[in-house]
């Protein structure tokens, strides 16, 4: 299989063979790892029991899924990924701040995945050979990990679908298995000698249900395009791909989530989940556990890191997507150490979640209420002017940026910021509601408020079929 050669330039319509089926298997394979079933140990952490836990991360998946179902559109009608997409809405520079934020969305994920996934693995290792569980065992294991992923990441596209085509078969039997092996020792009772982690019932629920549940597909929000841009508009309906979406992020990250409280909660997992998960797994579930531990993190870890090396692409329009890919590799590896060495797990991984949730959910209103405002039709040449160090074009607004979308988005991120609560941070608005982390709500509703007032009629609807703009020039 040939290493995939793209990297955000347009892809042309006969190479966009995939369809709706193949973005279902997408979503659900790659979701099916460590990386994902960690997010349902949260809300036991948090002190909730089994039912709570369950409401919390159906609803926050739910919500977020019917949030960013919808960017998989753009990317149907763009070719592109979906942060050169918003260009768009921000202007063909402006669109480096989904850059940004799909770089560090994918980042603390890919390192989260091979973090929780290596943990596991050497885990299993000491039960199976004893493998000493010290430093040098978990860097060999990281890196071995991060070296397989890399070369997924490489290869690109073709070679992930079909990796997570398996994984999601293959996955699926065996957590289906680890119900089995777990079932002995479930309880729907949180973890012994827990409490309420914000002190009350409902102010730790919502947090399950943005951190655990609303998380998820916000994960997503940069990464739908990277996948709709090989499915053609001429063959499939938006309808279809939209269908395919919700299905997709709604099954690729309940079963693994509900999975990871069922377990939990069945190991007693309060302020860790790779040791108990191991250790109360019976010896006959070692290596099954093994083996999603491995393949689970490889699959998931490479789309995430093959997006990161997309959007790096976009920024540094000069490096090729193989070479972007190599350099956000080392990065996310190094992320990896110091989750394991250095960082708290629950409060690294509640504040990274909750704080790039408040950054991205702005990003992706003002990019779908765009979507909507020019019914889909995109000028997929004028989107590339930045990737071709050109200028000019129906894009260009004011030197590049849309200063009313990137300043709609700035003020919606600076309100999340500053009502979201983290074990390591609390916003200042936090005394305005009660102690309740209502950052996503905030920050998506004033970034989409604002842009709905200031940004009327400040992006332009193109003609998807014209030539290029004559404007269009090389950068001298």
């Amino acid at each position: 299989m040939p290493i995939e050669q793209r990297g955000v330039d347009t892809v042309p319509d006969e190479e966009r063979t995939s369809g709706p089926q193949d973005l279902i298997s997408i979503l659900i394979g790659s979701n099916l790892c460590l990386g994902v079933i960690i997010f349902g140990w949260l809300p036991v952490s948090f002190g909730l029991g089994l039912w709570p836990a369950v409401t919390s991360v159906v609803a926050g998946t739910v919500v977020g899924t019917l949030l960013t179902a919808p960017l998989a559109l753009v990317s149907l009608r763009t070719a592109t990924n979906l942060s050169t997409s918003s260009g768009a809405q921000f202007g063909v520079r402006g669109r480096l701040v989904g850059s940004v934020v799909g770089l560090l969305l994918s980042l603390g994920y890919t390192a989260l995945t091979l973090w929780i996934g290596g943990d596991v693995v050497v885990d299993v290792l000491a039960r199976l050979i004893g493998m000493p569980a010290g430093g040098a065992s978990h860097a060999l294991v990281y890196a071995l990990l991060a070296a397989l992923t890399v070369v997924c990441a490489i290869y690109g596209y073709r070679l992930l679908l079909r990796l997570s085509k398996v994984l999601a078969v293959a996955m699926t039997g065996l957590l289906l298995l680890g119900l089995v092996a777990y079932a002995g020792d479930f309880t729907a009772a949180p973890p012994t000698g827990s409490t309420y982690l914000l002190g009350g019932f409902w102010p730790t629920w919502l947090l399950s249900a943005v951190a655990a549940g609303l998380s998820g597909p916000i994960a997503f929000i940069t990464l739908l395009g990277d996948y709709t841009r090989y499915i053609s508009p001429r063959r499939h309906s938006s309808r279809a791909v939209f269908v395919a979406s919700c299905l997709g992020l709604l099954a690729g990250l309940l079963i693994p989530q509900l999975f990871g409280t069922f377990t939990a909660l069945a190991a007693d997992a309060a302020l860790d989940y790779a040791g108990p998960l191991v250790a109360a797994a019976p010896s006959w579930y070692l290596v099954p556990l093994l083996l999603a531990a491995s393949a689970g993190s490889v699959g998931n870890a490479g789309l995430m890191l093959y997006s990161m090396g997309l959007d790096l692409d976009a920024i540094l329009p000069r490096a090729t997507r193989a070479r972007a890919t190599l350099v956000v590799a080392v990065v996310a590896t190094a992320f990896v150490f110091l989750g394991h060495f250095a960082w708290d797990a629950q409060s690294a991984m509640t504040s990274f979640v909750l704080l790039l949730t408040a950054i991205g959910t702005p990003w992706a209103v003002i990019t779908t209420i765009g979507y909507f405002r020019c019914g889909g039709r995109y000028d997929a040449e004028a989107l590339q002017v930045y990737n071709r160090r050109a200028k000019g074009g129906v894009y260009w607004f004011r030197a590049g940026w849309n200063i009313p979308a990137t300043v709609s988005w700035a003020l919606g991120a600076v309100v999340g910021l500053a009502a979201v609560s983290t074990p390591m941070y609390e916003g200042p608005l936090l005394a305005l509601t009660g102690g309740v982390d209502c950052s996503f709500v905030l920050s998506g509703m004033v970034g989409g408020a604002v842009y709905a007032v200031v940004g009327r009629g400040s992006a332009p609807v193109a003609d998807p079929v014209r030539p290029p703009e004559p404007a269009l020039r090389e950068a001298g």
